[in-house]
């Protein structure tokens, strides 16, 4: 009942039924979400993934403003807390854990690495998609060798569980040898314990990106635009379970198969990995090299002081 039946005012509806008015108009607020609070919430996601997560709530306050979307610095911060898009805070050295979060900050090997082949680094990352009346969070790990999408999942919580799902599917699927390095930024939902426990149970190795520095994650942001120009922003999707169909045809059936993609020479994916290619000058597909940097050059002051196979 959403209005007055006949002669019965909401109030005595309410009282046929057992339920206070006050929980009656609760439920609806619940059930139909508030316009203006989704759209403040789509503001403050694009704006937070546009700066790579760099901006804390008052910048985002002020960007938002100077896109002429006038809201409170308060609801932003209370938003971006409950959406889990508050900035983690490292300290300068990175071997180390922040007090502040309590999070172990690993070593960015993926910059490191020269691969040879797959299963040597895997890389993940979250993006949000608007629905009608919600947001949903996409959890996606590739092989960086050859750009597969080989675990990924969606849920409605921006929570731990949505990349332990994707991991853990990657790791199902292909069963990979230890050592695997699994790459991710410094989201908590990556840094948090769940996730690393499942990462060091099968013998992977931690990485990170460094902080406000997306380009160590650019194949996952290339994967995130492409399903979203391609896929995402062209469907307007009636709920979840139609989203999910969607995006498992578009990951498994299109993006894996079929889509053409010119860092692999043209090449889908699964043709990629197939047909054995190697990277150019790498001789072999059964390890990767590490580069080994000395302190002074891991702050990025220089270059590789020797190179040892991994």
């Amino acid at each position: 009942m959403t209005q007055e039946q006949g002669k019965l005012s909401i109030q005595r509806m309410c009282q046929l039924v057992g339920v206070s008015r006050a929980g009656y108009y609760r439920h609806w607020e619940v059930v139909a979400p508030d316009e203006a609070e989704m759209a403040a919430r789509d503001a403050i996601q694009k704006v937070v993934l546009a700066h790579h997560r760099r901006y804390g709530y008052r910048r985002v306050t002020a960007q938002l403003h100077r896109q002429g979307n006038i809201i409170n610095h308060k609801r932003v911060l209370r938003i971006m807390g409950e959406d889990n898009l508050l900035a983690i805070r490292y300290r300068k050295y990175i071997m180390t854990t922040d007090s502040r979060h309590d999070y172990p900050v690993y070593v960015n090997l993926a910059a490191r690495m020269r691969l040879t082949g797959i299963n040597q680094l895997w890389i993940a990352d979250i993006t949000y998609i608007r629905l009608r009346t919600e947001f949903v969070y996409l959890a996606i790990v590739l092989d960086r060798f050859s750009r597969k999408a080989i675990g990924w999942s969606l849920d409605r919580a921006l929570a731990a569980r949505i990349a332990v799902a994707a991991l853990e599917q990657a790791v199902e699927r292909r069963q990979p040898p230890p050592g695997v390095v699994v790459h991710n930024d410094q989201g908590i939902q990556f840094v948090c314990h769940e996730f690393q426990e499942v990462v060091k149970a099968h013998g992977m190795v931690p990485s990170l990106s460094r902080p406000a520095n997306p380009y160590d994650n650019a194949a996952c942001e290339s994967f995130m635009k492409t399903l979203k120009q391609e896929e995402i922003y062209c469907h307007r999707y009636q709920d979840f379970d139609e989203l999910s169909a969607h995006v498992e045809e578009f990951i498994e059936t299109y993006y894996n198969r079929q889509r053409l993609h010119s860092a692999l020479g043209y090449r889908t994916p699964e043709e990629f990995e197939r047909d054995g290619i190697s990277a150019p000058n790498s001789g072999t597909h059964n390890a990767a090299t590490m580069l080994v940097f000395t302190p002074k050059e891991e702050e990025g002051s220089g270059g590789p002081d020797s190179i040892s196979p991994r």
